[in-house]
Protein backbone atom coordinates (compact mmCIF):
# COMPACT_ATOMS: atom_id res chain seq x y z
CA UNK A 1 0.00 0.00 0.00
CA UNK A 2 1.41 3.33 -0.47
CA UNK A 3 0.78 6.91 0.60
CA UNK A 4 -1.06 10.13 -0.69
CA UNK A 5 -1.97 13.45 -0.42
CA UNK A 6 -3.29 14.17 -3.91
CA UNK A 7 -6.27 15.46 -4.38
CA UNK A 8 -8.63 12.60 -6.00
CA UNK A 9 -12.05 11.51 -6.83
CA UNK A 10 -11.23 7.46 -6.27
CA UNK A 11 -15.06 6.57 -7.46
CA UNK A 12 -14.74 9.02 -10.50
CA UNK A 13 -18.80 9.31 -10.04
CA UNK A 14 -19.64 12.87 -7.79
CA UNK A 15 -16.87 15.64 -7.50
CA UNK A 16 -19.09 18.73 -6.15
CA UNK A 17 -18.47 21.01 -9.30
CA UNK A 18 -20.81 23.17 -10.37
CA UNK A 19 -24.61 22.72 -9.49
CA UNK A 20 -23.58 19.77 -7.38
CA UNK A 21 -21.75 22.12 -4.93
CA UNK A 22 -25.20 22.27 -2.97
CA UNK A 23 -25.43 18.78 -2.42
CA UNK A 24 -26.01 17.49 1.09
CA UNK A 25 -23.71 14.92 2.33
CA UNK A 26 -23.47 12.22 5.43
CA UNK A 27 -20.79 10.05 6.77
CA UNK A 28 -22.35 6.87 6.97
CA UNK A 29 -20.51 3.74 9.04
CA UNK A 30 -20.77 0.52 6.24
CA UNK A 31 -18.79 -2.07 7.97
CA UNK A 32 -17.54 -2.75 11.26
CA UNK A 33 -18.98 -2.86 14.66
CA UNK A 34 -20.92 0.21 14.44
CA UNK A 35 -22.39 -0.61 11.02
CA UNK A 36 -25.40 1.70 10.47
CA UNK A 37 -24.53 5.05 12.53
CA UNK A 38 -24.37 7.86 10.42
CA UNK A 39 -23.95 11.95 11.23
CA UNK A 40 -24.70 14.74 8.35
CA UNK A 41 -21.67 16.28 6.93
CA UNK A 42 -22.93 20.31 7.06
CA UNK A 43 -19.19 21.59 7.88
CA UNK A 44 -16.78 19.41 9.65
CA UNK A 45 -16.87 15.81 11.09
CA UNK A 46 -14.51 14.46 12.93
CA UNK A 47 -14.16 10.20 13.92
CA UNK A 48 -12.93 7.78 15.99
CA UNK A 49 -13.29 6.30 19.42
CA UNK A 50 -12.86 9.11 21.44
CA UNK A 51 -15.46 10.78 23.75
CA UNK A 52 -14.53 14.55 21.51
CA UNK A 53 -15.44 13.39 18.05
CA UNK A 54 -18.78 13.80 16.15
CA UNK A 55 -18.94 10.22 14.74
CA UNK A 56 -17.46 7.71 17.72
CA UNK A 57 -16.76 4.27 16.84
CA UNK A 58 -16.47 1.27 19.34
CA UNK A 59 -14.00 -0.18 16.46
CA UNK A 60 -10.17 -0.66 19.14
CA UNK A 61 -8.65 -0.34 16.26
CA UNK A 62 -9.77 3.60 14.91
CA UNK A 63 -7.57 5.97 16.92
CA UNK A 64 -9.34 8.27 19.17
CA UNK A 65 -9.24 11.52 16.94
CA UNK A 66 -8.60 9.25 13.32
CA UNK A 67 -9.90 11.59 10.34
CA UNK A 68 -11.55 14.51 9.68
CA UNK A 69 -13.86 15.36 6.62
CA UNK A 70 -15.42 18.64 5.78
CA UNK A 71 -16.91 20.69 2.75
CA UNK A 72 -15.03 23.59 2.76
CA UNK A 73 -15.77 26.17 -0.54
CA UNK A 74 -18.05 23.29 -2.24
CA UNK A 75 -14.95 20.56 -1.96
CA UNK A 76 -15.10 17.41 -0.08
CA UNK A 77 -11.50 17.35 1.97
CA UNK A 78 -10.43 14.22 4.28
CA UNK A 79 -7.48 14.50 6.37
CA UNK A 80 -6.01 11.94 8.74
CA UNK A 81 -5.21 13.03 12.18
CA UNK A 82 -2.06 11.24 12.59
CA UNK A 83 -3.99 7.83 13.33
CA UNK A 84 -2.28 4.40 14.25
CA UNK A 85 -3.04 2.30 11.06
CA UNK A 86 -4.21 4.89 8.78
CA UNK A 87 -7.03 6.09 5.93
CA UNK A 88 -7.55 4.16 3.30
CA UNK A 89 -9.11 4.33 0.11
CA UNK A 90 -8.76 1.52 -2.76
CA UNK A 91 -5.81 0.01 -0.70
CA UNK A 92 -3.84 3.28 -1.24
CA UNK A 93 -3.04 5.53 2.13
CA UNK A 94 -4.61 8.47 2.04
CA UNK A 95 -2.95 11.58 4.54
CA UNK A 96 -4.90 14.52 3.16
CA UNK A 97 -7.16 14.80 -0.17
CA UNK A 98 -10.41 16.03 -2.09
CA UNK A 99 -12.35 12.91 -2.45
CA UNK A 100 -16.23 12.25 -4.04
CA UNK A 101 -19.59 11.09 -2.78
CA UNK A 102 -19.92 7.74 -3.15
CA UNK A 103 -15.93 7.39 -1.67
CA UNK A 104 -15.70 4.64 0.90
CA UNK A 105 -12.81 5.42 3.76
CA UNK A 106 -11.24 2.27 5.40
CA UNK A 107 -10.14 2.68 8.80
CA UNK A 108 -9.34 -0.04 10.97
CA UNK A 109 -12.03 -2.66 10.96
CA UNK A 110 -14.44 -0.09 9.83
CA UNK A 111 -15.43 1.70 6.85
CA UNK A 112 -17.16 5.23 5.85
CA UNK A 113 -19.60 6.02 3.10
CA UNK A 114 -19.52 9.17 1.89
CA UNK A 115 -23.30 9.90 1.09
CA UNK A 116 -26.03 12.48 -0.58
CA UNK A 117 -28.30 13.49 2.49
CA UNK A 118 -31.35 12.57 0.92
CA UNK A 119 -30.40 8.62 0.96
CA UNK A 120 -32.85 7.77 3.89
CA UNK A 121 -35.26 5.24 4.42
CA UNK A 122 -38.09 6.62 3.54
CA UNK A 123 -38.53 9.61 0.80
CA UNK A 124 -41.57 11.78 0.51
CA UNK A 125 -43.38 9.86 -2.59
CA UNK A 126 -43.28 11.63 -5.41
CA UNK A 127 -46.48 12.96 -7.35
CA UNK A 128 -45.66 11.82 -10.53
CA UNK A 129 -47.41 8.14 -11.96
CA UNK A 130 -44.91 7.31 -14.15
CA UNK A 131 -40.93 7.28 -14.21
CA UNK A 132 -39.65 6.44 -18.23
CA UNK A 133 -41.31 2.71 -18.66
CA UNK A 134 -42.21 2.66 -15.19
CA UNK A 135 -45.92 3.18 -14.20
CA UNK A 136 -47.69 3.19 -10.89
CA UNK A 137 -49.91 5.19 -8.41
CA UNK A 138 -48.86 2.97 -4.95
CA UNK A 139 -47.45 4.33 -2.65
CA UNK A 140 -44.35 1.86 -2.98
CA UNK A 141 -43.88 2.80 -6.56
CA UNK A 142 -44.04 6.55 -5.88
CA UNK A 143 -42.01 6.28 -2.99
CA UNK A 144 -39.37 4.27 -5.82
CA UNK A 145 -40.14 7.43 -8.24
CA UNK A 146 -38.71 9.88 -5.57
CA UNK A 147 -35.63 7.88 -4.67
CA UNK A 148 -35.11 7.90 -8.54
CA UNK A 149 -35.82 11.41 -9.57
CA UNK A 150 -33.11 12.42 -7.30
CA UNK A 151 -30.31 9.80 -8.01
CA UNK A 152 -31.00 9.91 -11.80
CA UNK A 153 -29.13 13.24 -12.94
CA UNK A 154 -26.20 12.72 -10.90
CA UNK A 155 -23.00 10.11 -11.69
CA UNK A 156 -23.72 7.82 -8.33
CA UNK A 157 -24.06 3.91 -9.14
CA UNK A 158 -27.50 2.84 -8.36
CA UNK A 159 -28.10 -0.83 -7.25
CA UNK A 160 -31.32 -2.04 -8.25
CA UNK A 161 -32.80 -5.10 -6.44
CA UNK A 162 -36.04 -7.13 -7.42
CA UNK A 163 -37.57 -10.39 -8.24
CA UNK A 164 -37.46 -11.96 -11.73
CA UNK A 165 -40.34 -9.89 -13.44
CA UNK A 166 -40.29 -6.60 -11.67
CA UNK A 167 -38.85 -4.12 -14.23
CA UNK A 168 -35.20 -3.94 -13.10
CA UNK A 169 -33.88 -3.62 -16.33
CA UNK A 170 -36.59 -0.55 -16.99
CA UNK A 171 -35.57 0.93 -13.78
CA UNK A 172 -31.80 1.16 -15.19
CA UNK A 173 -32.94 2.36 -18.78
CA UNK A 174 -34.90 4.95 -17.29
CA UNK A 175 -32.32 6.63 -15.21
CA UNK A 176 -30.34 6.77 -18.03
CA UNK A 177 -32.59 8.64 -20.22
CA UNK A 178 -33.19 11.33 -17.18
CA UNK A 179 -29.76 11.40 -16.88
CA UNK A 180 -26.90 13.90 -18.55
CA UNK A 181 -25.67 10.64 -20.28
CA UNK A 182 -28.88 10.58 -22.17
CA UNK A 183 -27.23 10.97 -25.39
CA UNK A 184 -24.32 8.78 -25.09
CA UNK A 185 -24.73 5.06 -25.34
CA UNK A 186 -27.08 2.78 -22.80
CA UNK A 187 -25.32 -0.62 -22.89
CA UNK A 188 -26.99 -3.98 -20.82
CA UNK A 189 -24.27 -6.85 -20.17
CA UNK A 190 -26.22 -10.12 -18.84
CA UNK A 191 -24.17 -11.71 -16.18
CA UNK A 192 -26.10 -14.74 -16.38
CA UNK A 193 -26.40 -14.99 -20.03
CA UNK A 194 -22.63 -15.09 -20.95
CA UNK A 195 -20.25 -18.61 -20.61
CA UNK A 196 -18.10 -17.92 -17.48
CA UNK A 197 -14.92 -18.43 -19.30
CA UNK A 198 -16.24 -15.80 -21.62
CA UNK A 199 -16.73 -12.97 -19.19
CA UNK A 200 -14.02 -11.51 -19.04
CA UNK A 201 -13.97 -11.12 -23.00
CA UNK A 202 -17.24 -10.14 -23.35
CA UNK A 203 -17.22 -7.42 -20.21
CA UNK A 204 -13.66 -5.79 -20.73
CA UNK A 205 -12.71 -6.76 -24.54
CA UNK A 206 -9.84 -9.08 -26.26
CA UNK A 207 -7.40 -8.75 -29.17
CA UNK A 208 -6.94 -11.07 -31.64
CA UNK A 209 -5.53 -13.94 -30.59
CA UNK A 210 -5.97 -13.93 -26.80
CA UNK A 211 -7.33 -16.99 -26.46
CA UNK A 212 -8.37 -19.68 -28.47
CA UNK A 213 -11.54 -18.52 -31.36
CA UNK A 214 -10.45 -14.76 -30.48
CA UNK A 215 -10.25 -14.30 -34.42
CA UNK A 216 -10.76 -10.66 -34.47
CA UNK A 217 -10.11 -7.52 -31.62
CA UNK A 218 -13.37 -7.14 -29.96
CA UNK A 219 -14.61 -4.34 -27.71
CA UNK A 220 -15.96 -5.21 -24.29
CA UNK A 221 -19.44 -3.40 -22.68
CA UNK A 222 -17.25 -0.38 -20.66
CA UNK A 223 -15.95 0.14 -24.11
CA UNK A 224 -19.31 0.04 -26.06
CA UNK A 225 -20.91 2.45 -23.29
CA UNK A 226 -17.59 5.06 -23.05
CA UNK A 227 -19.68 8.45 -22.69
CA UNK A 228 -22.86 7.16 -21.68
CA UNK A 229 -24.49 4.02 -19.18
CA UNK A 230 -23.79 0.47 -18.44
CA UNK A 231 -26.27 -1.73 -17.05
CA UNK A 232 -24.60 -4.85 -15.28
CA UNK A 233 -28.23 -6.94 -15.20
CA UNK A 234 -28.07 -10.02 -12.80
CA UNK A 235 -24.82 -8.41 -10.98
CA UNK A 236 -24.99 -11.62 -8.78
CA UNK A 237 -24.45 -14.10 -11.20
CA UNK A 238 -20.82 -12.31 -12.00
CA UNK A 239 -18.07 -15.07 -11.58
CA UNK A 240 -16.17 -14.54 -7.77
CA UNK A 241 -12.65 -14.67 -9.53
CA UNK A 242 -14.20 -11.47 -12.30
CA UNK A 243 -14.83 -9.71 -9.32
CA UNK A 244 -11.68 -7.88 -8.76
CA UNK A 245 -11.18 -6.85 -11.96
CA UNK A 246 -14.27 -5.42 -11.86
CA UNK A 247 -13.68 -3.34 -9.03
CA UNK A 248 -10.38 -2.32 -10.19
CA UNK A 249 -12.26 -0.77 -13.44
CA UNK A 250 -14.86 0.93 -11.13
CA UNK A 251 -12.18 2.35 -9.05
CA UNK A 252 -9.46 3.14 -11.91
CA UNK A 253 -12.31 4.26 -15.19
CA UNK A 254 -9.52 2.45 -16.92
CA UNK A 255 -9.83 -1.23 -18.88
CA UNK A 256 -7.88 -3.80 -19.77
CA UNK A 257 -8.87 -5.80 -22.59
CA UNK A 258 -8.05 -9.55 -22.23
CA UNK A 259 -4.35 -9.96 -23.80
CA UNK A 260 -3.90 -6.25 -23.99
CA UNK A 261 -1.36 -5.08 -21.51
CA UNK A 262 -2.19 -1.40 -21.40
CA UNK A 263 -4.93 -0.09 -20.53
CA UNK A 264 -7.64 1.67 -21.52
CA UNK A 265 -9.61 5.32 -20.11
CA UNK A 266 -13.63 4.58 -19.98
CA UNK A 267 -15.84 7.33 -19.14
CA UNK A 268 -19.27 5.09 -17.89
CA UNK A 269 -21.61 5.49 -15.11
CA UNK A 270 -22.54 2.28 -13.74
CA UNK A 271 -25.60 0.50 -13.02
CA UNK A 272 -26.41 -2.62 -11.70
CA UNK A 273 -29.57 -5.01 -10.92
CA UNK A 274 -30.12 -8.47 -9.35
CA UNK A 275 -32.88 -10.27 -7.89
CA UNK A 276 -29.92 -11.59 -5.36
CA UNK A 277 -29.96 -10.45 -1.86
CA UNK A 278 -26.24 -9.66 -2.44
CA UNK A 279 -25.64 -8.97 1.38
CA UNK A 280 -26.49 -12.53 2.02
CA UNK A 281 -24.05 -12.94 -0.57
CA UNK A 282 -21.14 -11.58 0.82
CA UNK A 283 -21.87 -13.21 4.14
CA UNK A 284 -21.52 -16.69 2.44
CA UNK A 285 -18.52 -15.51 0.64
CA UNK A 286 -19.91 -15.55 -2.69
CA UNK A 287 -19.71 -11.63 -3.26
CA UNK A 288 -16.89 -9.34 -2.75
CA UNK A 289 -18.04 -6.48 0.17
CA UNK A 290 -15.53 -3.89 -1.35
CA UNK A 291 -17.31 -4.54 -4.72
CA UNK A 292 -20.78 -4.69 -2.93
CA UNK A 293 -19.89 -1.21 -1.40
CA UNK A 294 -18.85 0.60 -4.79
CA UNK A 295 -22.11 -0.90 -6.80
CA UNK A 296 -24.37 0.29 -3.61
CA UNK A 297 -23.72 4.21 -3.31
CA UNK A 298 -27.80 4.32 -4.40
CA UNK A 299 -29.96 1.00 -3.50
CA UNK A 300 -33.36 1.49 -4.91
CA UNK A 301 -36.02 -1.56 -4.43
CA UNK A 302 -38.81 -2.20 -7.07
CA UNK A 303 -41.83 -4.40 -5.29
CA UNK A 304 -43.33 -7.72 -6.60
CA UNK A 305 -46.51 -7.21 -8.34
CA UNK A 306 -48.52 -9.00 -5.41
CA UNK A 307 -47.28 -5.51 -3.35
CA UNK A 308 -48.60 -3.46 -5.85
CA UNK A 309 -52.16 -4.67 -6.66
CA UNK A 310 -53.54 -1.33 -6.82
CA UNK A 311 -51.28 -0.33 -9.55
CA UNK A 312 -52.92 -3.11 -11.99
CA UNK A 313 -55.35 -1.01 -13.41
CA UNK A 314 -52.58 1.40 -14.96
CA UNK A 315 -50.31 -1.58 -15.63
CA UNK A 316 -53.07 -2.91 -17.60
CA UNK A 317 -53.82 -0.20 -19.57
CA UNK A 318 -50.31 0.57 -20.27
CA UNK A 319 -49.82 -2.82 -21.41
CA UNK A 320 -52.90 -2.67 -23.76
CA UNK A 321 -52.37 0.66 -25.55
CA UNK A 322 -54.25 1.15 -28.41
CA UNK A 323 -55.43 -2.45 -28.48
CA UNK A 324 -57.82 -1.96 -25.38
CA UNK A 325 -61.26 0.19 -25.62
CA UNK A 326 -61.86 2.82 -23.67
CA UNK A 327 -63.32 2.29 -20.50
CA UNK A 328 -62.44 1.35 -16.81
CA UNK A 329 -60.30 -1.54 -15.88
CA UNK A 330 -62.84 -2.87 -13.13
CA UNK A 331 -65.21 -5.75 -12.93
CA UNK A 332 -64.86 -9.69 -12.61
CA UNK A 333 -61.88 -9.59 -15.01
CA UNK A 334 -59.58 -7.18 -12.52
CA UNK A 335 -60.97 -9.14 -9.28
CA UNK A 336 -59.29 -11.87 -10.72
CA UNK A 337 -56.68 -10.46 -11.55
CA UNK A 338 -56.37 -8.82 -8.17
CA UNK A 339 -56.46 -11.98 -6.75
CA UNK A 340 -54.28 -14.16 -8.17
CA UNK A 341 -50.15 -14.19 -6.71
CA UNK A 342 -48.12 -13.23 -9.64
CA UNK A 343 -45.21 -15.71 -9.64
CA UNK A 344 -43.83 -13.83 -12.61
CA UNK A 345 -44.50 -10.02 -11.46
CA UNK A 346 -45.22 -7.24 -14.42
CA UNK A 347 -43.80 -9.84 -17.08
CA UNK A 348 -46.35 -12.44 -16.01
CA UNK A 349 -48.90 -9.36 -16.76
CA UNK A 350 -47.73 -8.31 -19.91
CA UNK A 351 -48.31 -11.90 -21.22
CA UNK A 352 -51.51 -12.31 -19.53
CA UNK A 353 -53.29 -9.24 -21.35
CA UNK A 354 -51.06 -9.31 -24.44
CA UNK A 355 -52.42 -13.25 -25.24
CA UNK A 356 -56.14 -12.28 -24.43
CA UNK A 357 -55.87 -9.40 -26.48
CA UNK A 358 -54.60 -11.21 -29.66
CA UNK A 359 -57.45 -13.88 -28.83
CA UNK A 360 -60.10 -11.60 -28.95
CA UNK A 361 -62.95 -11.21 -31.63
CA UNK A 362 -63.13 -7.69 -31.21
CA UNK A 363 -60.38 -5.01 -32.39
CA UNK A 364 -59.81 -2.77 -29.87
CA UNK A 365 -61.24 -5.25 -27.28
CA UNK A 366 -63.05 -4.40 -24.33
CA UNK A 367 -61.53 -5.06 -20.89
CA UNK A 368 -64.72 -6.72 -19.63
CA UNK A 369 -64.77 -8.89 -21.93
CA UNK A 370 -61.49 -10.20 -22.33
CA UNK A 371 -60.90 -14.04 -22.01
CA UNK A 372 -57.99 -13.89 -18.81
CA UNK A 373 -56.32 -17.21 -18.76
CA UNK A 374 -54.30 -17.22 -16.10
CA UNK A 375 -53.33 -20.91 -16.27
CA UNK A 376 -53.85 -23.66 -13.86
CA UNK A 377 -52.63 -21.96 -10.32
CA UNK A 378 -55.96 -19.53 -10.56
CA UNK A 379 -58.58 -22.14 -11.88
CA UNK A 380 -57.38 -25.91 -11.58
CA UNK A 381 -58.03 -28.43 -9.07
CA UNK A 382 -57.24 -28.36 -5.40
CA UNK A 383 -53.26 -29.52 -4.74
CA UNK A 384 -51.16 -30.10 -2.02
CA UNK A 385 -48.79 -27.60 -1.09
CA UNK A 386 -50.83 -25.56 -3.31
CA UNK A 387 -50.10 -22.75 -1.16
CA UNK A 388 -46.41 -22.54 -1.86
CA UNK A 389 -45.51 -20.34 -4.61
CA UNK A 390 -44.19 -22.53 -7.51
CA UNK A 391 -46.24 -25.54 -6.55
CA UNK A 392 -49.67 -25.43 -8.69
CA UNK A 393 -47.53 -22.69 -11.14
CA UNK A 394 -44.43 -23.70 -11.56
CA UNK A 395 -41.17 -21.15 -11.89
CA UNK A 396 -37.34 -21.91 -11.01
CA UNK A 397 -37.09 -23.31 -7.81
CA UNK A 398 -34.80 -19.98 -6.41
CA UNK A 399 -37.68 -17.66 -7.15
CA UNK A 400 -40.05 -19.74 -5.62
CA UNK A 401 -37.65 -19.92 -2.47
CA UNK A 402 -37.17 -16.30 -2.38
CA UNK A 403 -41.29 -15.75 -2.85
CA UNK A 404 -41.82 -18.35 0.07
CA UNK A 405 -38.85 -16.78 2.52
CA UNK A 406 -39.75 -12.98 1.97
CA UNK A 407 -43.67 -13.33 2.47
CA UNK A 408 -42.55 -15.25 6.28
CA UNK A 409 -39.72 -12.62 6.83
CA UNK A 410 -43.17 -9.99 6.04
CA UNK A 411 -44.89 -11.43 8.06
CA UNK A 412 -42.60 -12.12 10.94
CA UNK A 413 -41.34 -8.62 11.08
CA UNK A 414 -44.78 -6.55 11.51
CA UNK A 415 -45.87 -9.32 14.07
CA UNK A 416 -42.94 -8.85 16.32
CA UNK A 417 -42.78 -4.97 15.65
CA UNK A 418 -46.77 -4.69 16.46
CA UNK A 419 -45.87 -7.44 19.89
CA UNK A 420 -43.61 -4.72 20.97
CA UNK A 421 -45.21 -1.42 19.89
CA UNK A 422 -42.64 -0.73 17.51
CA UNK A 423 -39.79 -0.51 19.35
CA UNK A 424 -36.55 -1.77 17.88
CA UNK A 425 -34.31 -2.15 20.47
CA UNK A 426 -36.72 -4.84 22.16
CA UNK A 427 -37.81 -6.27 19.29
CA UNK A 428 -34.39 -6.78 17.84
CA UNK A 429 -33.84 -8.59 21.49
CA UNK A 430 -36.78 -10.46 21.34
CA UNK A 431 -35.80 -11.97 18.09
CA UNK A 432 -32.15 -12.33 19.00
CA UNK A 433 -31.17 -10.19 15.94
CA UNK A 434 -28.88 -7.26 16.35
CA UNK A 435 -30.38 -3.67 15.26
CA UNK A 436 -28.77 -3.83 11.96
CA UNK A 437 -30.55 -7.00 10.86
CA UNK A 438 -33.79 -5.85 11.80
CA UNK A 439 -33.54 -2.41 9.99
CA UNK A 440 -32.50 -4.57 7.25
CA UNK A 441 -35.24 -6.82 7.33
CA UNK A 442 -37.69 -4.13 7.56
CA UNK A 443 -36.24 -2.38 4.42
CA UNK A 444 -36.14 -5.31 2.51
CA UNK A 445 -39.60 -6.57 3.03
CA UNK A 446 -40.84 -3.03 3.54
CA UNK A 447 -42.81 -3.76 7.13
CA UNK A 448 -43.74 -0.82 8.55
CA UNK A 449 -41.28 1.04 10.74
CA UNK A 450 -40.98 1.60 14.40
CA UNK A 451 -39.93 3.97 16.43
CA UNK A 452 -36.24 3.54 17.05
CA UNK A 453 -35.67 3.18 20.84
CA UNK A 454 -38.56 5.07 22.34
Amino acid sequence: MTDSTLTRDPLGVLPLTGQQRQIEAKVVVVRGPDTGLEVALEDVVEVGSGDRVDLKLTDKSVSRRHLRVAIIDGRMLVKDLGSRNGTFVDGTRLVEGEIGLGTVLTLGDSALSLQPQWMQRRVTPSSARQFGQLVGESLAMRELFALLERAAPTELPILVEGESGVGKELVCRAVHEQSARRDGPYVVFDCSAVARELADAELFGHVRGAFTGAHETRAGAFERADGGTLCLDEIGELPLELQPKLLRVLERSEVRRVGETDPRAVDVRVLAATNRDLDAEVRRGAFRPDLLFRLDVVRAAVPPLRRRLDDLPQLVRAVGGDELADGLVEGPNLDRLMAYGWPGNVRELRNVVRRALALSAHKPASFADLDIDLGPAASGPAIIGASYPGVASPMPFKDAKAQLLESFERSYVEALLSRHNGNIARSAAAAELSRKHLYELIRRTGARDGDDDS
